[in-house]
């Protein structure tokens, strides 16, 4: 039993704005109101269940924070199955924690790919022994070699979210149409990396000046303008939904803002980095500032910025990206792409979009919570009060990413005002241009299931 008290709640589900007290029972969220007002109720409930005659009922002080629900990242990489020098599932999830997050979806680009249903169970078994909501991808095609689908069927029983070989996009049209077809069919997401490989001499740096200054070509913008406008063109043929994911370029937010005019199921999501960062970073980070897509200009900085505030980009995803320090030394054309981004999003969020004035909080929250949940359908599976004819309690599927009487008791507790210096990551990797940055939405807890599983 926990009683979180005096908090300004937040729920971009309902629209809810104002300071409510929250009773926690069972995992669920047993009741929402007004403060002060679920005391007698929290004292009477408690004094069901004791340990040595005294009731047990926890209290939180949320005085002068937000209580939101627990942050949902559609696009992490937990490198586990066979990259675990990396990252695993268990330090993944710990890092998810730190940054405000109760669920997440991984990655497939592992050793063995997420492509069978063995490797499916081992990551969503390890995600279950988290603490957290642990979801996990399947890929579109075996292998992600981009040449024969996967079976899509089998891998949904097995409880995959969406499909994507991301990392590596699909260049072959024929397959990428079959894909859109056989997701349309399932009424699941094709979340797409689009990065069309015959435009790139040198990855993971912008073609330009930056580029220029490092001796090499880089990543020009059109390698992810063509795939987009293919891809949005498949997705009205065949009727897929689909997420253009990590969009880099304003001329792809301009695509999915008149494509959604008419097609909803169009999706796109963006990473703190490419809405904080410009290719200028590169020249001051090295390393630390190379991505897949690369960091453009301010110009796609900007148009992100606007395609998120005006619902053209309805979700916010990491692509939370962890190298070895090793990796990340090397010389910066042969360092691997990516960077970590779990435990610095809600802060970056907060600095550069609500702070300087692109949007309130109540819509950098349902970018971050309810969005996601809706369009990767994500549940918590949890038992309910009826019981099965074998005396079992009926197992309930229950909407993440929202805040509701009944629903689970998934929320972050933050401070939006109080900094906090980025210095120590629960993370395996350190593979981040934010270190040593002050970040304003200092997490004060993470509850899942009505857990406390972290605290500051």
């Amino acid at each position: 039993m926990l009683l979180i008290k005096n908090g300004r709640l937040i729920d971009p589900a309902s629209g809810l704005d104002g300071y409510r007290d929250v009773l926690i029972h069972n995992g669920r969220i047993a009741k929402v109101g007004y403060c002060g007002t679920l005391d007698d109720m929290a004292a009477e409930a408690a004094s069901m269940f004791t340990e040595g005659g005294v009731a047990r009922l926890d209290e939180i002080d949320a005085g002068g924070m937000i209580v939101a629900p627990g942050l949902v990242d559609a696009h992490v990489h937990f490198r586990d199955p066979g990259f675990t020098d990396k990252e695993d599932i268990h330090t993944g999830a710990e890092a998810a924690k730190k940054g405000g997050f109760t669920s997440v979806v991984m990655m497939g680009n592992t050793n063995p790919s997420l492509d069978n249903p063995e490797t499916i169970r081992y990551a969503l078994k390890k995600g279950a022994e988290t603490g957290i909501r642990v979801f996990s991808c399947a890929n579109i095609t075996k292998g992600m070699q981009g040449k024969e689908l996967t079976d899509m069927e089998a891998l949904l029983d097995e409880g995959v979210v969406l499909f994507t070989d991301d990392g590596k996009p699909l260049t072959d049209e024929s397959i990428m149409k079959k894909a859109c077809e056989k997701a349309a069919a399932l009424n699941k997401v094709l979340s797409l990396h689009e990065e069309d490989p015959s435009f790139i001499t040198d990855n993971g740096i912008n073609a330009g000046e930056a580029a220029w200054a490092l001796g090499i070509k880089g990543s020009p913008r059109d390698a992810e303008i063509a795939m987009v406008k293919r891809d949005i063109a498949l997705a009205n043929e065949t009727g897929a939904h689909i997420t253009i994911q990590h969009i880099s370029t304003k001329e792809a937010v301009d695509m999915i803002r008149e494509a959604r005019k008419t097609n909803p199921g169009i999706h796109a999501e963006a990473t703190p980095h490419h809405f904080t960062l410009t290719d200028e970073a590169v020249a001051k980070y090295g390393s630390l500032a190379k991505m897949n897509p690369p960091l453009r200009k301010e110009s796609d900085r900007l148009a992100i910025i606007e395609g998120l505030a005006d619902g053209t980009i309805e979700t916010i995803a990491t692509d939370h990206a962890p190298h070895t320090k090793e990796e990340k030394e090397r010389e910066i054309t042969k360092a691997p792409s990516g960077i970590i981004g779990l435990e610095t999003s809600l802060g970056l969020g907060i600095r550069e979009l609500v702070e300087k004035g692109h949007m309130d909080m109540m819509t950098l929250l349902s970018r971050m919570t309810c969005l996601p949940a809706a369009i990767y359908e994500l549940y918590a599976f949890v038992p309910g009060d009826e019981l099965s004819s074998d005396g079992r309690n009926v197992i309930e599927a229950l909407p993440v990413g929202r805040i509701y009487e009944g629903g689970p008791a998934d929320l972050v507790i933050f401070a939006e005002k109080e900094t906090y210096k980025v210095e120590e990551f629960a993370s395996k990797a350190s593979n981040s241009p934010f270190l040593g940055e002050e970040l304003p939405g200092r997490i004060h807890f993470t509850i899942c299931g009505g857990n406390v599983v972290y605290n500051i």
